[in-house]
C-alpha cells in the first residue's frame, strides 16, 4: 500500500541530511506509527510522501502510483493531516468542508452524510457555521481532520494528529483509526505520545538523525533493544546518542 525506497532529502546544499536512504513498506489494514525526536526527519518524510517536498533521491509509491510521476492519482487516494492546522481563515467551517468535498469530487448526497457523521463525532455541529479565524487550535485541528476524512481515503497520513484535541475527540479519532484498518485501509502517523503508539500501532518505525534505526512490532523492538520494556524506554534507549 505504501512503499518507500531509498528516500533521501538534505538541506543547505547537502550539509544537513534530514532523511537518509529511508526504506519502508506499510501494508493494507495496518496502523503504523512513525516516531522520532524533534528534528529527526519525520515531517520531512511525510511531506515527501504527500508530494509537498521533492526528494533528492528515492521514491514513494502509494497503491502502486509514484508520488512524483502520478501525483494526482496518489492524492486521490490519500488523506493528509499536517503538523500545523493552517487553513483558510476567512471561510466558515462549512465552506471549507464544501471546498474539500468539491476537490475530491464527493457527491452531494455522500458529502452531506459524511459531514453530519464526522461533525457529530468531533462535536463541531454548532461551530461549523462560524469563521475559521474564530476557532481555537483544537477546533482547527478537528475541521482539518473532518475535511481529510470526507472522501474516505484508502491511505491516511497524519503528522501529530492528536495535538490540541480534547480527550473525547482524541478517543474518537483512535477508534476511527481502528475501524478504518478493519476495512483494509492504512493509517500512517507520527506522534510523540508513545503510549498511544504502543497501544494502537501494529508496527512502529523509529527515525533518528534522518535514519531509520528500528522497525517492527513492540515485541520485535524489545528483542532488538534486548529488554522487555515499554515502547517509551526502548525509544529512549535507541535514541540516546
Amino acid at each position: 500500500m505504501i512503499e518507500i525506497k531509498g528516500l533521501s532529502k538534505s538541506y543547505n546544499r547537502g550539509e544537513i541530511k534530514a532523511v537518509e536512504n529511508l526504506n519502508l513498506e506499510v501494508k493494507p489494514g495496518e496502523i503504523f506509527g512513525f516516531l522520532g525526536p524533534n528534528g529527526a526527519g519525520k515531517t520531512t518524510t511525510i511531506k515527501m510522501m504527500v508530494g509537498l517536498l521533492r526528494p533528492d533521491q528515492g521514491s514513494v509509491s502509494i497503491k502502486g502510483f509514484d508520488i512524483q510521476k502520478d501525483p494526482i492519482e496518489v492524492k486521490k487516494r490519500i488523506g493528509f493531516v499536517p503538523d500545523q492546522p493552517e487553513v483558510y481563515e476567512k471561510l466558515t467551517g462549512l465552506e471549507y468542508l464544501e471546498f474539500m468535498a468539491d476537490a475530491y469530487e464527493v457527491s452531494r448526497e455522500r458529502r452531506l452524510e459524511r459531514m453530519q457523521e464526522l461533525l457529530e463525532t468531533f462535536q463541531m455541529e454548532n461551530a461549523v457555521f462560524d469563521l475559521i479565524q474564530s476557532y481555537s487550535h483544537g477546533m482547527r485541528q478537528k475541521i482539518i481532520l473532518i475535511g481529510t476524512l470526507l472522501h474516505d481515503p484508502e491511505v491516511i497520513i497524519m503528522d501529530e494528529p492528536m495535538t490540541g484535541l480534547d480527550p473525547k475527540s482524541s478517543h474518537a479519532l483512535k477508534e476511527m483509526m481502528k475501524e478504518k484498518c478493519k476495512e483494509g485501509k492504512v493509517m500512517f502517523f507520527s506522534t510523540h505520545v508513545l503510549e498511544v503508539a504502543e497501544k494502537f500501532c501494529h508496527r512502529v518505525g523509529i527515525i533518528n538523525k534522518g535514519k531509520l534505526i528500528a522497525l517492527g512490532t513492540l515485541e520485535e523492538l524489545q528483542n532488538q533493544a534486548q529488554q522487555k520494556s515499554s515502547l517509551e524506554n526502548i525509544f529512549l534507549e535507541l535514541t540516546k546518542s
